[in-house]
């Protein structure tokens, strides 16, 4: 690296004013970036608010239209579809999943019939269905593999089924990308592409997300067996390498400000379609400042989402997603 010496360089001329500070920027951050993670469950004109994510809301399937409305107007590109899934439907082998009239499915299909051009991103994992709030099957008190991964891609070729455009497995098997890749294939879904948590972490950062589900108070144990220790990142890569072979189209790193490294080092290594989970902890850490007086709401969601692009991410799923795009079209 080549550097001048003060007082010939002065690099604090290149921050002198705004149109300067905006030629030699290096991040940029725009609403083509942006995910929006939105939660749906059962009835009819039911619009709920989360209690542990202020202004994160859970809506039936008929308020879909009004909800995604300012999103898809403000050019938001996809949204993430999580569904809460009534405790009486609910079983050990989350066997709602694979239900092609299930909430998830429902969601999908009124939201391609309203808004067709808007990306919908599909959860696949067994915990929104199952009784004991786990990624998987259960046996002898054990996340079983093999089992889990079977009914995984049975659930993904359901989603697909009803419009999903990328499946996006979030349950940390192993060997779940490649059986699933098989299975889109198999049913005639090539197309359908697969974004792979390929590097998500047991944090301590989910249970807001937990709450918003409705599944905080099931889950039996923990993740620690399936899930990445918070210690690791070399072991990150083989997880994304992994899932590259298998045919992963994108990968995602969760959650994300805490694994901010995580994120570069993946960019770094393989150069592919990276994105990143700013998961429910973290915007609750941030909302609770915000409410404070501690932050100012503005600056701080935009920043905290340039965070990720100047890491390496394509995109970012966030709670903030309407906020920081309503914001980025102010200053557009």
């Amino acid at each position: 690296m080549i550097t001048g010496a003060y007082p010939l360089s002065r690099p604090r001329r290149n921050r002198f004013d705004g149109f300067t500070r905006r030629l030699v920027a290096e991040t940029t951050l725009t609403v083509d970036n942006l995910i929006w993670p939105t939660f749906v469950c059962d009835g009819s004109k039911i619009r709920t608010q989360v209690g542990s994510m202020p202004g994160v809301e859970r809506v039936s399937v008929d308020l879909l239209e009004d909800h995604l409305a300012e999103a898809v107007s403000l050019g938001i590109p996809a949204v993430a579809i999580f569904p809460i899934t009534p405790p009486a439907i609910r079983d050990a082998r989350g066997s709602e999943a694979t239900n092609p009239d299930n909430l998830m499915c429902r969601a999908t299909r009124e939201i391609k019939r309203l808004y067709p051009d808007l990306g919908v991103i599909g959860d696949v994992a067994l915990d929104p269905y199952t009784d004991h709030g786990h990624d998987g099957l259960i046996e002898n008190d054990y996340v079983v593999n093999d089992a889990s991964v079977q009914l995984l891609a049975r659930q993904a070729v359901n989603q697909a089924a009803a419009g999903v455009d990328i499946i996006a497995p979030s349950d940390m098997m192993d060997g779940r990308i490649g059986a699933i890749r098989v299975a889109l294939d198999e049913a005639g879904y090539e197309n359908t592409r697969i974004m792979s948590y390929a590097a998500k972490y047991a944090s301590a950062f989910y249970g807001p997300f937990r709450d918003a589900l409705g599944s905080g108070g099931l889950l039996k144990g923990d993740k620690k067996t399936y899930q990445m220790d918070p210690a690791n990142t070399d072991e990150a890569l083989r997880e994304v390498a992994q899932d590259l072979q298998e045919g992963a189209d994108m990968v995602m790193v969760k959650p994300g400000m805490p694994y901010l490294d995580i994120i570069r080092r993946v960019r770094d290594s393989f150069a592919v379609p990276t994105f990143a989970y700013q998961v429910s902890g973290e915007y609750a850490m941030l909302m609770a400042a915000i409410q404070n007086g501690w932050l100012d709401r503005d600056r701080a969601i935009l920043e905290s989402l340039l965070a990720f692009r100047r890491a390496g991410c394509n995109g970012v799923l966030s709670y903030f997603a309407v906020d920081a795009a309503r914001l980025l079209s102010r200053s557009a």
